[in-house]
């Protein structure tokens, strides 16, 4: 796998939720935090103004995608004015894959998309602890244009569902964050400031050694083999990946051997000496000490104590709009 679908692989646990509203202003809804989640708003239809908290209300037009890394609280309304509702329920209760509701109002009609994935901060790639609080894309014309098909996609089948409609409904979510993703490192790549990885992405040299690492985790890499496959001398690339990936090639290709021993460990039925020799340990014993520094835990401890997080939403979908 390339390395921001691994990063997706990884991060993301049970199935996304999502739900299509219709306001009628006015309208003023707010979603709080929701710890080790995120969450995102898609404006369909008409305007509207995000409301974050400390800071300066932000115009929302048709289009407009909100994307909140971190699972940061937030209002969103109808007007910078208009009082918001507190949710009616707790954000992180389970709710169905997705839903649909209708606000009446006397006022113009506004149709947002909101959704949200369940995030395991124990095993969220750098990647995304690089991001900022909110990602703002707003709608312009020509641009991402992957990213409008699937909102589209997704608000057609979420408001009309029809047969295989949780299959394409989940797959879709997948897609739309897969496609936030790749909007905000395509057009903001000097924008993670801490370790780099947009600007890590952005290159050409570093990015194809990210890829090629992701791809085979396995290969007993070293970083003179990585700096021939980047075009540079091993110091220079032991340097520039450093800077940019903001630990040395060797320690981030450790991490990332056993981030993906941990996810097999919870995802397949694989022995351990199986799952040792896909991500490049020659021994069990070698692996399995690896591991418990990694992770504090043994491989097989790890494997009958850690059980995915039940899949919960980070938005308070159709029961929390019954304002």
């Amino acid at each position: 796998m390339d390395v921001l679908s691994d990063v997706i692989a990884i991060m993301r646990t049970g199935r996304p939720r999502s739900a299509r509203v219709e306001w009628h202003a006015p309208w003023g809804q707010r979603f709080p935090s929701a710890p080790g989640s995120a969450g995102f708003q898609v404006v369909l239809r008409g305007s509207g103004w995000l409301l974050p908290p400390g800071g300066e209300p932000v115009a929302l037009s048709a289009g407009d995608v909100l994307f909140f890394p971190h699972g940061h609280g937030y209002a969103i309304a109808d007007s910078p004015f208009t009082p918001v509702a507190e949710p009616a329920c707790d954000p992180l209760e389970e709710t169905d894959l997705f839903a649909s509701a209708f606000i009446e109002g006397p006022g113009a009609a506004t149709v947002l998309l909101c959704g949200g994935y369940r995030i395991d901060a124990s095993r969220a790639h750098p990647i995304l602890r690089d991001l900022p609080d909110l990602i703002h894309l707003p709608a312009e014309l020509g641009r991402h244009t992957e990213l409008r098909v699937a909102v589209d996609l997704l608000g057609a089948e979420v408001h009309r569902p029809r047969l295989g409609a949780d299959t394409v409904v989940s797959s879709l979510l997948d897609l739309l964050l897969l496609y936030i993703l790749r909007a905000w490192f395509d057009s903001e790549p000097g924008h993670c400031e801490v370790t780099g990885w947009a600007a890590a992405l952005a290159d050409p040299q570093i990015s194809a050694v990210l890829d090629a690492v992701h791809r085979d985790p396995a290969r007993p890499w070293t970083v003179k083999e990585m700096g021939e496959r980047a075009g540079l001398s091993r110091a220079a690339f032991a340097r520039r990946f450093t800077a940019l990936v903001g630990q040395p090639p060797l320690g981030y290709l450790t991490w990332w051997r056993l981030a993906t021993a941990a996810r097999l460990l919870r995802e397949s039925e694989d022995g351990l000496g199986a799952i040792a020799a896909r991500v490049g340990y020659t021994s069990e014993f070698s692996f399995a000490n690896a591991f418990k520094r990694e992770h504090g835990l043994a491989p097989g401890r790890y494997r009958r104590e850690v059980c995915p997080p039940v899949a919960r939403s980070s938005f308070p979908g159709s029961e929390a709009l019954k304002t």
